[in-house]
């Protein structure tokens, strides 16, 4: 497994990778996130996740974004894993990837939201480790892990 950054090359693949249906309503999809990424350069780390030649998966992090309380926060801002690939590690593969991009960076915490609803990702990220944190960030639960 591997990340590789969004070129010409390969944004068209990055279109290409869905979430299962039921799934469509947890997770925009990546047209919107590296339309984020290009209003918002400086905080936003695209990449797309493959297997081999393989492509599996897109996460888009955030760094240093401005946070409510004054503060900046980095974390893991969309997740999309192919509905065909799902279950087979690319997603802790990537919450990994982000893990070791932040850390190599010298953050301390790293954040992720996530939609409180049954068939949602909370029991994924808990049992990565993150923790809620109380707050809620556009109706989203907000999730922090210490690195």
């Amino acid at each position: 497994m591997r990340l590789e950054p969004i070129t010409p090359d390969n944004y068209e693949t990055a279109f290409a990778i869905t979430v299962r249906p039921d799934q469509a309503d947890l997770v925009e999809p990546v047209v919107k996130s590296l339309a984020e990424a290009y209003v918002y350069p400086a905080h936003a780390w695209p990449r797309l996740i493959y297997d081999g030649s393989r492509p599996v998966g897109f996460l888009m992090a955030f760094l240093d974004i401005p946070w409510s309380d004054g503060s900046t926060r980095s974390g893991l801002w969309r997740l999309n894993i192919a509905a065909d690939a799902q279950g087979s590690g690319y997603g802790r593969f990537a919450v990994e990837s982000v893990r070791s991009e932040l850390t190599a960076r010298g953050i301390p915490r790293m954040y992720v939201t996530w939609e409180p609803r049954p068939g949602g990702p909370e029991p994924f990220y808990l049992k990565l480790g993150f923790r809620p944190t109380g707050e809620l960030s556009g109706g989203q639960t907000v999730g922090v892990l210490s690195l």
